[in-house]
């Protein structure tokens, strides 16, 4: 195997690991809570966690390339999305979709399932929550998504 090709795979995990773990960390210890659309940019970040992962422990280097490209791949989806996302946050356009937030009330009563639904926080898609130098979190996860994913290209090129 290639010093590009183990290049490719290593930034094809490290990137939605870091990504992704930088999520969770602002919601679990920042309290940043994610809207519809910052969910939708780390389903592609866990895919490309498994396509990265399995490049890890596959046979031969084309079927490697191959995972590492999907992951790849995976990760400039949610870079797109992100693009997106942000645009949507500096009101550059209409996002699709209403922020939308689930409570759940199974075994609960009327009032306890209201009283849980008013104190559950409202989380819009449209405002962004953080910036860093005026780049939203969804801004950054379109940068770092596009560029890593532009990085793996180059080194799977390169083999």
């Amino acid at each position: 195997m290639t010093l590009a090709l183990r290049n490719a795979r290593l930034l094809a995990l490290l990137i939605p690991a870091a990504l992704l773990g930088g999520a969770w960390a602002f919601q679990l210890i920042g309290g940043l809570y994610p809207c519809e659309m910052c969910h939708w940019q780390r389903w592609p970040h866990y895919g490309a966690l498994v396509f990265a992962a399995l490049a890890f422990v596959t046979g031969g280097p084309r079927g490697k390339a191959t995972l590492v490209a999907g992951a790849a791949a995976l990760i400039a989806i949610s870079g797109l999305i992100g693009v997106f996302h942000a645009g949507v946050e500096y009101h550059w356009w209409q996002g699709i979709t209403a922020c939308t937030q689930t409570v759940s009330t199974a075994g609960r009563s009327t009032e306890e399932a209201l009283k849980d639904l008013l104190a559950a926080p409202i989380v819009r898609c449209d405002a962004a929550q953080w910036t860093l130098l005026g780049i939203s979190l969804a801004g950054w996860n379109a940068v770092v998504s596009l560029i890593g994913a532009a990085l793996i290209a180059m080194q799977l090129r390169r083999r």
